[in-house]
């Protein structure tokens, strides 16, 4: 939820003059995260409430959720537990909202900002990860395998960018080699943010000449030609032969989504700045990088080998069975008697086409050869994410305002 406020919040901090009349609902968006985060991280001093429920115990059911009597137990990091990695992000998605809504609710924005503030300076002092003090609570469902690090030199950036205060970038500075500024990296995700920070650090070089970034520019230089065809540094293995950005086989449009939103951010920066980027002799320009984004977007949206939309509801084909328990199941209307745990599953294992389309919903997409199987118990597949959503709001904005005839 955290990765995914952040992303929506970065959409129209960068996109926002490209929404129109639906920047009041982004904006919405973004606050209905940012409201939970607040609360999660004000409601008691020293600790950071990090999650409702009990993962085990939840997938064991297929139920809607107006049946739902699992336990809803509350887990929370504090010193004696610490989850660096988790504080980290709500930081950043804080620190994120606090520039969404500095020039229409000031007030607001300044919360947002002190609360960053303060859950960044938790996660730095108290640290550790989420995974190692809740262990199996949180694994293996929602462990973080990157660590920590990334989140916290993530949160630092967010944190510059949002107040403009000197000793965020003393921070990055100092430590960004420690936290992985060194690393070579080339998926972005809702655990792993370390590319997503580099392109964030280029911003501060590319526009404001903050000389202790020129690093972070050159590392997202090589994430850029590891993605552009016909590069030296291109490498081949990440496209499915349908052209879709292809990292691994879980919930790969995940990948897509962030990619061609860092695509579309960074030839924002270049472009501001007057840059270009060098790909081993080439150049690539940063109507280049737009051009890549667009291929992504418009595979999703059906231009595809498949002829299909990977987006529910949108286009003359998409996929009928997202991995969605609300949606596979009968409503509350159509089915007004409780469907327990157990029962629910019958739903899960049916052939037909799930009764509530889960329309804008954006699957995990299709396989290495552009193969999709629209099956339910192919969740690697069909299941749909907010972090995977997040991401392409962005990309749609800029696209719907800078095609808009």
């Amino acid at each position: 939820m955290a990765f995914s406020t952040t992303m929506l919040a970065w959409s129209v901090a960068d996109f926002g003059k490209f929404m129109g009349a639906e920047l009041p609902n982004a904006r919405a968006a973004v606050r209905w995260g940012a409201d939970y985060l607040l609360k999660a991280a004000t409601a008691t001093p020293g600790a950071l409430y990090v999650q409702v429920g009990e993962p085990g115990r939840d997938h064991a059911c297929w139920e809607r959720p107006e049946d739902m009597d699992t336990p809803r137990s509350v887990y929370r990091v504090d010193a004696n537990k610490p989850g660096s990695d988790v504080a980290g992000e709500t930081a950043a998605a804080l620190a994120a909202s606090s520039i969404a809504f500095r020039r229409s609710d000031p007030a607001y924005a300044s919360r947002l900002l002190h609360a960053a503030m303060e859950v960044f300076d938790f996660a730095d002092r108290h640290r550790g990860s989420y995974s190692d003090s809740l262990s199996s609570e949180v694994c293996p469902f929602y462990c973080s395998y990157s660590g920590y690090h990334d989140e916290l030199l993530w949160a630092a950036s967010w944190l510059h960018r949002a107040s403009n205060n000197a000793s965020y970038m003393t921070y990055v500075e100092a430590y960004g080699m420690q936290l992985g500024a060194g690393d070579d990296d080339y998926s972005f995700s809702w655990d792993d943010k370390r590319v997503g920070t580099k392109v964030l650090l280029s911003r501060g070089f590319l526009r404001r000449k903050l000389q202790g970034l020129q690093l972070y520019k050159a590392h997202s230089d090589s994430y850029i030609c590891s993605l552009v065809p016909g590069t030296s540094s291109f490498q081949a293995g990440q496209y499915t032969p349908g052209g879709l950005i292809y990292k691994e086989g879980e919930s790969n449009m995940q990948y897509v989504t962030t990619a061609t939103f860092l695509l579309l951010a960074y030839s924002k920066y270049l472009k501001s700045s007057g840059a270009t980027v060098s790909c081993g002799g080439g150049v690539v320009s940063p109507a280049d990088l737009v051009a890549l984004a667009k291929r992504q977007v418009d595979y999703i949206l059906g231009k595809n080998p498949a002829g299909r939309s990977y987006m529910v509801g949108f286009g003359a084909r998409y996929p009928e069975r997202a991995h969605h328990r609300g949606a596979s199941m009968p409503s509350v209307r159509a089915h007004p008697g409780r469907i327990g745990c157990d029962a629910g599953f019958q739903y899960l294992h049916a052939g037909a086409a799930n009764p509530n389309v889960l329309v804008g919903a954006v699957l995990g997409g299709p396989d290495s050869r552009d193969g999709f199987d629209d099956d339910r118990g192919n969740y690697a597949q069909s299941e749909p994410a907010t972090y995977i959503n997040a991401p392409l709001v962005g990309a749609l904005a800029f696209f719907a305002g800078t095609t808009r005839k």
